[in-house]
């Protein structure tokens, strides 16, 4: 089984930085691919930031230039460096990966961590 943990999540001031973090445990499988998604009331999920396992990023076009992505392949973990954060980025942000070997990978979320910015 897999289990992914956040942290990270709290209340800050617009303008203000915020360091989230997912550790992924599994004894058995290989982690591909990890990311950020995030939910705010009454909105769809969508995702943040992406990263694969050689290092390559995607960013949501409204977080490019404050968010930075990042990965510790030997500790499974990926991390969200929120900076400069606005009201609109409140919301329970979850992380995803995916777990698996050879070429099956399957998805896992995480339980959400909430972000709230308040103006």
């Amino acid at each position: 089984q897999v289990k992914l943990v956040e942290s990270g999540g709290g209340l800050v001031q617009a303008g203000g930085s915020l360091r989230l973090s997912c550790a992924a445990s599994t004894i058995i499988f290989s982690i591909n691919d990890m990311g950020w998604y995030r939910q705010a009331p009454g909105k769809q999920r969508e995702l943040v930031a992406a990263i694969t396992s050689g290092g390559s990023t995607n960013y949501a076009d409204s977080v490019k230039g404050r968010f930075t992505i990042s990965r510790d392949n030997a500790k499974n973990t990926v991390y969200l460096q929120m900076s400069s954060l606005k009201p609109e980025d409140t919301a329970v942000y979850y992380c995803n990966a995916e777990y698996g070997y050879g070429s099956t990978w399957y998805p896992k979320w995480g339980q959400g961590t909430q972000v709230t910015v308040s103006s």
